[in-house]
């Protein structure tokens, strides 16, 4: 089973990863503590339906996780995002950074020696600011979901972790004040997560995260338990 986590920790660092809302990984807060963290998020990548085209988006978070139970977590961010858009049929949109914030929750439903198994919800919402584009103006929000089951082996200190997901991201977009909700390939929604904490401290952390066949991304955060 080590090997097997290894080798696609390896993978991670050696090719090109993708996700929609991170996962948070497997580590939980104990009843009534935290974990506070600065987290950079790019999705290179996301296929609407429809060929309509595909979406992008850099975002960068303040979170907060508390543990209301030892197994169940609430996590909570706000920060800033951008959304640019590449319809097929269309000139490009480029909508400047704003507001983005999300909400979760994760339940660790089993911990016993070095093995954790974990499932999650995670929903992320971006509000840029509009654009013009052949000099009409346009404004877009993005919300994206997940649903995860996570399973982690601890190595020690470091903890990969593995699983899959179900996500979806829904472009809303206005031309003018004509409003379109444009939903990503239900095709490819189904994707796998593969993730590593890294200890810096005892109590500092740092998750990368890589999710792939749904979407392209990347993220990584640096985490501090309190």
């Amino acid at each position: 089973m080590r090997k097997i986590f290894l080798s696609l920790i390896l993978i991670l660092c050696l090719v090109s990863v993708s996700f929609a809302a991170p996962s948070y990984g497997t580590n939980l807060p104990e009843k009534n503590k935290f974990i506070a963290e600065f987290e950079s998020y790019s999705i290179f990548g996301r296929d609407l339906e429809n060929d309509y085209g595909e979406v992008k988006s850099q975002q960068e978070f303040f979170g907060l996780s508390y543990g209301i139970f030892d197994w169940l977590s609430i996590d909570l961010k706000a920060g800033a995002g951008n959304i640019k858009a590449d319809p097929n049929a269309s000139s490009k949109v480029d909508y400047p950074t704003s507001f983005a914030g999300g909400y979760g929750f994760r339940l660790k439903f089993y911990d016993e020696e070095k093995i954790r198994a974990v499932m999650g919800f995670q929903h992320i919402s971006v509000h840029p600011r509009h654009a013009h584009a052949e000099g009409v103006k346009n404004r877009a929000i993005l919300d994206d979901w997940q649903v995860s089951l996570l399973g982690s082996y601890s190595l020690g200190r470091v903890t990969p972790y593995i699983g899959a997901r179900w996500s979806r991201i829904d472009y809303i977009h206005w031309t003018g004040e004509n409003r379109k909700r444009i939903m990503s390939d239900l095709g490819k929604s189904t994707g796998l997560i593969v993730g590593v904490d890294l200890p810096v401290t005892e109590n500092i952390f740092i998750d990368l995260e890589g999710q792939f066949f749904d979407s392209e991304a990347l993220a990584c955060s640096v985490k501090y338990n309190f």
